[in-house]
């Protein structure tokens, strides 16, 4: 399985003001339109159908896995076979004192993906192994930075395999 690990604040929009109370979320920025990148991603990620998102995000730890996940375009959902939090088996309390990295990197231990990735704007703490497997993002920028774009397409194609010619993302 190819895995994408997938944040939403400072990935798919701006910075998120706070959670309000469930499922409603306050834009930090006003007038900011949450999930505005998404568009970005689903073109990046069209020439990888085999790829799959695990919801890193901690909207999955504040609003549950399926509210979090139906937050996303179809095609993006479409693509989501899980998260990294698991209201189960996990304590939410003890999940959200661990690092974004080690949620992560937990996560792949526990799914043994083929090939995995992560776009995140946590990067405090990546070992420096795993660094490859990061695109990091900017505070507030998110994917809508064409730098941004260029490394998630390089590192897509370098953990995924190049994209049919026919396909054509941005």
């Amino acid at each position: 399985m190819q895995v994408l690990y997938l944040d939403y604040d400072n990935v798919l929009h701006g910075e998120v003001g706070r959670y309000v109370s469930a499922p409603h979320v306050r834009p930090y920025t006003k007038g900011e339109v949450l999930f505005t990148h998404a568009p970005i991603l689903e073109a990046l990620l069209l020439p990888y159908p085999n790829v799959k998102i695990v919801l890193s995000t901690s909207w999955v730890r504040v609003f549950d896995y399926h509210r979090a996940r139906k937050r996303l375009p179809a095609s993006l959902r479409a693509r989501v076979t899980g998260a990294t939090f698991h209201a189960l088996h996990m304590r939410k309390e003890d999940f959200s004192l661990e690092p974004r990295h080690r949620q992560i990197l937990c996560d792949v231990s526990r799914r043994q993906p083929t090939k995995w990735l992560a776009i995140d704007d946590d990067v405090e703490g990546w070992p420096e192994w795993a660094l490859p497997h990061l695109v990091a993002t900017e505070e507030s920028v998110g994917l809508n930075c064409p730098r941004v774009q260029a490394r998630l397409q390089e590192r897509l194609a370098h953990f995924f395999g190049e994209p049919s010619p026919l396909s054509s993302p941005l």
